[in-house]
């Protein structure tokens, strides 16, 4: 095998391996933007911890006032519990 060869096949290799770290990383980041809990912080590198920081920063400057699963306006469970005490009366 020459060097080129083998060159190109490690470049290959290198891009393969940057796309499966980005959509693991942008899962990582979807699940604590829906979840609300940042579990990243604590269980990876900080390196890695701040691309993930960055990744759901870009979501939520994208997304606006829009959640990552595209519900607008979803009561949060705080006011479903004041209209229940409302309603009791």
């Amino acid at each position: 095998m020459s060097k080129l060869d083998e060159i190109k096949k490690l470049k290959e290799r290198i891009e393969e391996l940057e796309f499966v770290k980005d959509f693991q990383q942008d899962v990582i980041a979807d699940m604590e933007l829906i979840t609300g809990v940042d579990m990243s912080k604590k269980s990876l590198p900080k390196i890695v911890a701040k691309e993930i920081a960055l990744k759901k920063k870009h979501r939520l400057k994208e997304n606006g006032s829009i959640s990552v699963l595209g519900l607008v306006n979803k009561p949060s469970t705080k006011d479903v519990n004041h209209k229940k005490k409302t309603t009791k009366r």
